[in-house]
């Protein structure tokens, strides 16, 4: 992930690198209870009440395009702000609901309406760029109640940017219109030249309409309701003026295009009701993050700070889903093979063959003052893109799509054996070419995540571990891939390029001494002989030893490097080890499913097992039981939840990913099309798991349904429904 937060010791001085992209965090998000919805490039952060209340590095508000077009949305009965009885968002992630009353309301000593006699709904939905409210009041006393409901709002136009905590030295003008008794817009002249408005309509007509509130006064007599719709739209000038659909008509609208975009998804019930939960949970997750491109869907990477298309958290989100709904590697890969670098940009870190990190549309990486508009400083985007498109091969048997970006893998490939080795050695790695870039460009990409046994910081050009396992498992497949399409020598280089590299990777990055891989090489070849998560990642590729991947395994899921609930980023043994972190000794969803990945490669069921459990359990203590980006690595404590990270993502794509991946990991399940064949490869399913049933399971044109149920350590698989010529099988 890009522009990460970072923690400091005690008395260290935070220098222009370890600043730069700083996420401040002066209130955590789990602490705010926020509600979260998005839609499309448009998402919204509410707090309980379904209000907006922006404050210095607030994350509410309503965003699109990387802008809040809307910092204050304030809703008070009588002048007085409601008492919150609920606030839910729907399993399908569709809409927003927030239960309100009245709190006791005085004139002087006398008491003029008695708590709990007025309730307010309020019902929310994203859809095309515009958020849509339904306000339904009902009146429980038995005299008719005056009310006065007032809606405060306010648009500061603040760039995303901005909102976490980067100063500028400048803005555009801002203004506001009324253009109609129903309808205030706020505008924002940016200086990139861009107009961006926020229309607010109301439906009924308020009493009073001001540039910066509506006020409706109500009569409602006993058991009587009123409803009044708000609509916000940020989709420009034309929203003035064109009559927008009904608040139903719409909500209707939004979620059958999101049921549409997953009906080829195959669906998972287990015998365990809150796993069941956390399935669903995510699932809702995915399809919210999922968005249209003109290349297909793609999963933007987590809200409130990355909702915007990452080329790693897409290609892993995709690759985690793989077994379930293949036509998301199809979008991902569709959508980085166009905008994939061509020419040497060093501002974006650019060269060709290179694929995307991030892609912004703010006004701040419109005007370079944050180097992210197009950016790719990422060092293993590159040969991620090239393994998912082979994996994805491998699941589909689809050459026409493989054919089609053939000329971009090889673009890919090149860019791996020449800008990404520049020196020649065999090992990808990287040196950012704009100061004002990422200074560390793996998927832990914190300032201080790269450094010595002795806590020294590692200078460039920097060879990770992990990145060295995905290039040789990108060439393994691009061999596949080549085969298949003609090109023998190809796959003939790149298998003996894979092999040279493997032998290569266990001289230079095994320790002895640690059981495990080093870290990274630092610009002089040395190793970072660290115990850490990245390690597993080689085990996720398929590098190591049978005898070394078990030993690399004994350090991961051992007490220094899991914590209870997972994995840990980095072991408590080592010296910059701190469980708050962001990089160094949390617990990342994600990176544990890989890793559970790479000990199903060895065989390792039971360590897949303990994992699964630990997420599973930890999930049953987050709201919505929502696994977020990450979590805290401290060590379990009995009859206590996992500690939540102060300002991680949540949902976040490829932690919402996670369950299903490690499902998989478990199922040992596998394609190959070309024996037409879907395969349980030594099934395993952890003690809270009695039985899985998985439903449209596809291969080519052929869909199953399977149960799986287990019976003491085995695994019985039974087809339950077929249609089509593929084979269920399993292997004990």
């Amino acid at each position: 992930m890009a522009e990460t937060p970072i923690q400091a010791a005690a008395g260290e001085v935070l220098d222009g690198d370890l600043l730069q992209f700083y996420i401040s965090a002066s209130a955590s998000l789990s602490q705010l209870g926020i509600q979260a919805l998005k839609q499309g490039d448009t998402f919204a952060v509410f707090n309980p009440y379904g209000d907006i209340l922006s404050w210095k590095e607030s994350p509410e508000g309503l965003f699109h395009n990387d802008t809040r077009h809307l910092s204050r949305l304030d809703l008070t009965l009588n002048g007085y702000a409601p008492l919150l009885l609920s606030s839910n968002i729907q399993d399908d992630n569709a809409i927003l609901s927030a239960d309100l009353t009245n709190p006791d309301l005085y004139d002087g000593a006398q008491l003029i309406l008695a708590k709990d006699t007025v309730h307010v709904l309020r019902s929310k939905f994203l859809w095309q760029g515009a958020c849509y409210e339904r306000i339904a009041i009902r009146n429980f006393s038995e005299k008719t109640e005056r009310i006065s409901l007032r809606l405060a709002f306010e648009a500061d136009f603040a760039d995303l940017f901005e909102v976490r905590g980067h100063s500028r030295a400048g803005r555009g003008t801002q203004r506001a219109e009324r253009r109609a008794d129903d309808t205030v817009v706020l505008l924002y002249e940016g200086l990139d030249g861009v107009a961006r408005e926020t229309v607010l309509r109301f439906d009924p007509t308020p009493d009073a309409l001001t540039l910066d509130d509506a006020r409706f006064d109500f009569e409602i007599e006993p058991e009587g309701r009123r409803t009044l719709f708000v609509t916000v739209s940020c989709a420009g000038a034309e929203a003035a003026v064109t009559p927008r659909p009904s608040f139903f008509t719409c909500m209707r609208a939004a979620r059958r295009v999101q049921r549409a975009a997953v009906r080829d998804t195959a669906t998972v019930e287990t015998s365990n009701t809150a796993f069941n939960e956390l399935l669903c949970r995510s699932f809702s997750d995915l399809c919210m993050l999922l968005s249209p491109t003109e290349h297909g869907l793609y999963p933007y990477a987590g809200i409130p700070w990355f909702s915007a298309p990452f080329g790693r958290d897409g290609i892993i989100t995709a690759l985690q889903m793989l077994w379930a709904d293949p036509s998301i590697a199809k979008g991902v890969l569709r959508f980085l093979a166009a905008t994939q670098a061509t020419e040497l940009d060093p501002a974006a870190d650019a060269e060709p063959g290179k694929i995307l990190h991030e892609a912004r549309n703010g006004e701040m990486a419109r005007l370079g003052e944050v180097p992210f508009r197009r950016y790719y400083g990422s060092v293993d985007a590159t040969p991620l893109f090239v393994l998912l498109a082979g994996l994805y091969f491998e699941r589909t048997g689809d050459v026409e799509t493989v054919s089609a970006l053939w000329p971009n893998i090889e673009a890919a490939l090149k860019w791996i054996d020449g800008f990404g080795d520049p020196d020649g050695d065999g090992f990808v790695e990287y040196h950012r070419q704009n100061a004002d870039g990422l200074l560390n460009q793996g998927w832990k990409d914190s300032p201080d995540s790269v450094f010595h046994a002795d806590g020294q910081m590692a200078v460039g050009p920097i060879a990770l571990c992990e990145v060295q396992g995905y290039v040789y498992a990108a060439k393994r497949t691009a061999a596949s891939m080549a085969r298949s399409i003609g090109k023998a020598a190809t796959a003939a280089t790149l298998d003996m390029q894979a092999n040279v590299l493997r032998e290569k990777f266990d001289a230079q990055f095994w320790c002895e001494e640690l059981s495990t891989y080093a870290l990274a090489l630092d610009g002089e070849k040395r190793p970072c002989r660290v115990r850490s998560s990245n390690a597993g990642h080689a085990l996720f590729a398929g590098l190591p030893s049978p005898e070394k991947a078990a030993r690399v395994s004994r350090v991961l899921t051992g007490r220094d490097g899991f914590s209870g609930w997972g994995v840990r980023t980095l072991a408590r043994t080592e010296p910059r080890y701190n469980p708050m972190s962001y990089h160094n000794g949390s617990v990342w969803p994600h990176d544990n499913a890989i890793i559970a990945f790479g000990l199903a490669r060895y065989g390792m069921k039971d360590e897949v097992s303990q994992i699964l459990r630990g997420l599973f359990e930890s999930s049953t203590y987050f709201q919505h039981r929502r696994l977020p980006e990450l979590f805290c690595g401290f060590v379990r404590r009995r009859h206590q939840g996992p500690i939540n990270y102060p300002v991680a993502c949540s949902p976040q794509a490829w932690a919402s990913a996670t369950p299903f991946a490690m499902l998989q990991a478990c199922l040992g399940l596998e394609f190959n099309y070309q024996a037409d064949e879907i395969i349980f490869n030594a099934p395993r399913l952890p003690e809270f798991l009695d039985q899985v049933c998985i439903r449209g399971l596809t291969l080519g044109d052929s869909r199953v349904d399977v149960l799986l149920r287990r019976h003491d350590s085995d695994v019985a698989v039974n087809v339950l429904a077929r249609t089509g010529t593929a084979r269920v099988v399993g292997y004990s």
